[in-house]
C-alpha cells in the first residue's frame, strides 16, 4: 500500500502550508481575542481554491480529491482551527450536500459562488432542543396554498458562519408527526425576508469562526429550492455528516501536530536540572504517545477520505470509516494539547504561546458534527447491526 501523496496532493499540501504560514499563523492570537471574523483571510483562502476543493471546475470548485482536501485543512488547522472550521462547513457541510443531492441548476445558482469564494454557506441542522437528537426538530416548513413554496417558521443554533454566510443548507420538518421521516432539505438565500440572525455566540476556543442562532419567520423557500424529496431530508443530513466528519478529523489531526510540533521544539529547548527536559523520561512518553496517536489519527483520516470516494463510486457509503477517524483524532488533539500544556509549564498556561489556543480549540472537534459519545454509538451500531 501506498501511503506517499500524489502530485496534486503534494502541491495543495505546500501551497496551504505557505498560506498558513505567511498569513493565517501570525494574525491568529488576534483574531482569537477579538472574536472578529477574518474576512480577509477568507477571501484569499478562497483565491486560492480552498473554499471549494472537491467541487469540480464547473460549479467554480478545484476538483481534487479527498484527501487533498484533508491535507489541506490539517495544514490551515495547524496554523488556526477557526480558520479551518470555517473552511471545513464550505466544504464538507454546505457543498457537498447539494453536489449529491442537487440539481443542475442548483449547483449553480447555490454551489458556483460558494466554491468560487465569492459567498459563505453554512449549514443549520442543530436547534436548541435537538443537537445530537437531529430528528427532534422543531423548525417547520409549510406547503403554500398554491404549492409555489414553503413558509418556514423555527430557530436553528450553534450555525458556524452564520452571521456572514450568504447561503443555507437548511432542514426542516414538513410533519413533526412524521420524525425522520418528515425531516426535509431547503437551500435558503439568507438575504430573503424572514431570515433573523441572532447573537454571535461567545465561545470557548474557534474564536474567530463566527456562530450565531438562526431564527425564521415566515421565511418563503421556492420549492425550486428544495433539496432532494420531501422526507428526504435526514438521509441527506446523514450522509453529509458523514463528510463533514472527516473534515473535522482532518482538522484535529492539524491542532494535534501543531501542540505535538510545539512541544517537541520546547523540550529541546528548556532546560532544568542541567539538561534539556526533551532528556527526562517522562517528558519522552509524554512525546512519544504523541507522536503516535498524531501518526494513527492521520492514517484513519486518509483512509476515511480515500474510502468517500470509492464508496460513492459504488453508491455506498463510508459511515464507519468516517466516525472512527473522527473519534480517534478528535480525541487525539484533545490528548496532544492537555500533553503539550503540561510539558510547557506555567508557559503552557499563558496567552504568550499558542499552546493554551490549541488546548481550547481542540475541545470542539469532540463534540461538534457528532460527539465522541455518538460516534462510539454510530461505530458499534455499524459494527453489529443492532439498535
Amino acid at each position: 500500500m501506498d501511503f506517499s501523496l500524489n502530485d496534486d496532493q503534494q502541491m495543495i499540501q505546500t501551497v496551504a502550508r505557505d498560506f498558513a504560514t505567511r498569513v493565517i499563523a501570525p494574525s491568529a492570537a488576534r483574531f482569537d481575542e477579538s472574536g472578529e471574523f477574518p474576512s480577509d483571510n477568507i477571501r484569499q483562502a478562497a483565491e486560492l481554491g480552498f473554499m471549494g476543493v472537491e467541487v469540480p471546475p464547473e460549479y467554480g470548485g478545484a476538483g481534487l480529491d479527498p484527501i487533498s482536501f484533508c491535507v489541506m485543512m490539517e495544514e490551515i488547522a495547524a496554523a488556526d482551527a477557526a480558520h479551518s472550521t470555517i473552511i471545513s462547513v464550505n466544504n464538507s457541510l454546505y457543498c457537498n450536500g447539494i453536489l449529491q443531492f442537487g440539481t443542475e441548476a442548483q449547483r449553480q445558482q447555490f454551489v458556483r459562488p460558494v466554491a468560487s469564494g465569492q459567498a459563505i454557506g453554512c449549514y443549520g441542522l442543530t436547534e436548541p432542543q435537538s443537537g445530537s437528537d437531529a430528528s427532534n426538530m422543531r423548525t417547520r416548513a409549510v406547503l403554500s396554498a398554491d404549492g409555489t413554496h414553503y413558509v418556514v417558521n423555527g430557530k436553528k443554533s450553534w450555525i458556524t458562519s452564520g452571521p456572514v454566510a450568504r447561503f443555507m443548507l437548511l432542514f426542516a420538518t414538513v410533519d413533526p408527526a412524521l420524525g425522520a421521516r418528515g425531516v426535509t432539505a431547503f437551500l435558503v438565500d439568507t438575504e430573503t425576508p424572514g431570515y433573523l440572525r441572532g447573537k454571535t455566540e461567545p465561545k470557548l476556543g474557534i474564536r474567530a469562526s463566527a456562530t450565531c442562532e438562526i431564527e425564521f419567520a415566515d421565511l418563503r423557500v421556492p420549492v425550486a429550492n428544495r433539496l432532494g424529496a420531501e422526507g428526504q431530508g435526514f438521509q441527506i443530513a446523514m450522509t453529509v455528516l458523514d463528510a463533514g466528519r472527516i473534515g473535522i478529523a482532518a482538522q484535529a489531526v492539524g491542532i494535534a501536530r501543531a501542540a505535538y510540533d510545539a512541544s517537541l521544539a520546547f523540550a529541546r529547548e528548556r532546560r532544568a536540572f542541567g539538561s534539556a527536559i526533551g532528556a527526562f523520561q517522562m517528558v519522552q512518553l509524554k512525546l512519544a504517545d504523541m507522536k503516535s496517536r498524531l501518526d494513527a489519527a492521520r492514517l484513519l483520516t486518509w483512509r476515511a477520505a480515500w474510502t468517500k470516494r470509492e464508496r460513492a463510486r459504488q453508491g455506498g457509503r463510508n459511515t464507519t470509516e468516517a466516525s472512527v477517524a473522527k473519534l480517534f483524532a478528535s480525541e487525539t488533539a484533545m490528548f496532544c494539547a492537555h500533553q503539550a500544556v503540561q510539558i510547557h509549564g506555567g508557559m503552557g498556561y499563558s496567552k504568550e504561546l499558542p499552546v493554551e489556543r490549541y488546548f481550547r480549540d481542540a475541545k470542539i472537534t469532540e463534540i461538534y458534527e457528532g460527539t465522541s459519545e455518538i460516534q462510539r454509538l454510530v461505530i458499534a451500531r455499524q459494527e453489529t447491526g443492532l439498535r
